[in-house]
């Protein structure tokens, strides 16, 4: 394993690990994600969570083995998601269906812990729900206000990414990028199907505490190299518009990181 970290601006920290394998990478995920839980549970007395879809689940798996599945307090964890496919809770595209069959239905978060959109819902109905939502539970102090931006400040933000440089449903070119009132919005001509989703806008996946994001695979090399590289290309991707108030860890495995 490598580690390379860096300086951001305004001194914020910014951490790369490449990983020989996933198995390996995983297990480094797990262990960070539970000194996290232990560190906001202690100061904080629960630990706000928001998860991604895709891979970034399966690569959640080693918290489902000892020590963490009997040492972490699940009962105060609170999760989110910071994208939703405008679709049934139980259709193949839901990220909630993702992380339910794979991790949630596994550990002791209590259900009025894990916050999914209304899926009965439009998709700008099921944007302004779900911001809503999140109002609600700044106003019960169960997520902080970022005293910086206002927005909401996650504890912990975990993010994957396409091989086109995407994060949550935010996609290179996209006017949603550039969203910076909004909590949640929608997108309804998402170049991945399926076209509506929901979304976090950058302001409040930048007001977190932590992000980590994790990437495995080849398929995302060159989105890597671009973000991490020495590319000249002018045009950002989503991907290097992360940059949180606190950390942010980049977890790759050496295909990922392959073109670095």
């Amino acid at each position: 394993m490598a580690e390379i970290t860096t300086a951001t601006t305004a001194g914020k920290k910014k951490a790369v690990e490449v990983f020989d394998s996933e198995e390996a990478l995983a297990v480094s995920l797990a262990k960070y994600t539970a000194d996290l839980s232990e560190k906001f549970c202690k100061e904080r007395g629960c630990f706000t969570v928001v998860l991604s879809g895709g891979s970034l689940i399966e690569s959640l798996r080693k918290l489902l083995e000892p020590p963490y599945i009997e040492s972490i307090e699940w009962s105060k964890w609170h999760i989110l998601w910071v994208d939703e496919r405008v679709v049934p809770k139980d259709h193949v595209d839901s990220n909630y269906k993702l992380a339910y069959d794979g991790f949630l239905a596994q550990v002791p978060i209590l259900p009025g812990n894990v916050y999914a959109i209304n899926d009965a819902l439009s998709a700008e109905g099921a944007a302004e729900d779900y911001e809503t939502c999140l109002k609600h539970l700044v106003n019960m102090k169960v997520i902080e206000a970022s005293s910086v931006s206002g927005f909401p400040k996650f504890d912990l933000m975990l993010l994957g990414m396409g091989p086109d440089g995407h994060v949550a449903s935010l996609f290179p070119g996209h006017q949603l990028c550039n969203e910076n009132e909004k909590w949640v919005t929608c997108i309804k001509d998402s170049p991945k199907p399926p076209p509506e989703r929901i979304t976090f806008t950058f302001p409040v996946i930048n007001s977190s505490a932590y992000v980590a994001l994790v990437i495995c695979g080849a398929a995302e090399a060159v989105a890597v190299q671009r973000a991490l590289g020495k590319d000249q290309n002018s045009d950002v991707l989503p991907v290097q518009m992360v940059s949180p108030e606190g950390e942010l860890k980049w977890f790759l495995d050496k295909d990922a990181a392959s073109k670095l």
